[in-house]
């Protein structure tokens, strides 16, 4: 009966979804696909992205999204940045006090998995970080950036510590104040690339602003366009990177504080010692 209802439940989505999906192609929720004709200010940002014969305008990245997002509206993703900082700050500040310490006589083998799905975690862990970190490396030349390369890492230590188990994890370096460390570092980077160009031009004595990526009419200093010939959209390889740093860190640190026994927190929040 349990099992009856579980695929009448699958069948109803599938059913819905496809329904919902057909009534929108067809027009029966009104006009919600996108106008036949680019509208001015998509066609402005899609001629500007890479364009050397304007190089006044251009960011001189060939991947628009990662150009608008950290170029022509930055401060806006910086505030988002700072507002996703801000959530990690609270729920750390809602388990203060919570450590995950592995004994130091624990036998870490007697924990998680069987050896076989620890060998092939062990190659899909490597996979993960190799494939994050092309995600946020390329992000200025192909679809990704900082932030899609940081989530997907931070696949990675969730994968160790269901796999292999939350002591692994910490005992592997995988630890609250190592990430917060480690997410620290990317946003004080974001924050350094994106004053970088004023306190150059303080200490030139020419125009600048912040968050300027390329070199202006009325602020003739910028981050390098190419580097080897590669478009690398001046400041956007740098916040990719950072971005990466910070997001990756970030979700990790939910993670490890999700993994926390329930037991252990009640203990902690009733001045009982941390989890050990």
């Amino acid at each position: 009966m349990r099992r009856a209802y579980k695929y009448a439940v699958l069948v109803a989505m599938i059913v819905s979804t496809l329904a919902l999906a057909l009534a929108v192609s067809a027009g029966g929720l009104g006009y919600a696909l996108p106008f036949p004709a680019v509208r001015n200010l998509a066609y402005w940002y899609l001629r500007t992205t890479y364009n050397p014969f304007m190089p006044k305008f251009t960011a001189s990245a060939p991947e628009a999204v990662t150009a608008i997002v950290w170029d022509y509206r930055g401060l806006d993703t910086l505030f988002e940045t700072s507002v996703f900082f801000l959530a990690i700050i609270a729920s750390m500040a809602l388990m203060r006090g919570i450590e995950v310490k592995a004994p130091k006589s624990i036998n870490l083998s007697k924990y998680g998995m069987s050896a076989i799905v620890k060998t092939v975690t062990k190659i899909t862990v490597a996979i993960i970080l190799a494939a994050s970190a092309s995600i946020a490396l390329h992000g200025q030349l192909t679809p990704g950036g900082g932030f899609q390369g940081g989530a997907t890492a931070a696949v990675a230590p969730l994968v160790i510590i269901v796999i292999f188990s939350l002591y692994f994890a910490v005992s592997s370096g995988i630890k609250k104040k190592s990430m917060l460390t480690l997410r620290t570092l990317g946003l004080l980077g974001i924050g350094v690339t994106s004053f970088a160009v004023i306190v150059a031009g303080l200490i030139l004595g020419k125009a600048a602003y912040v968050f300027q990526n390329q070199p202006k009419e009325a602020a003739p200093i910028g981050f390098p366009s190419h580097i080897l010939g590669v478009p690398m959209g001046g400041t956007l390889l740098f916040f990719n990177i950072f971005e990466f740093l910070a997001v990756a860190a970030g979700f990790t640190i939910v993670f490890l504080l999700l993994s926390v026994p329930e037991e252990s927190v009640r203990k902690v929040l009733e001045g009982g010692e941390g989890h050990d």
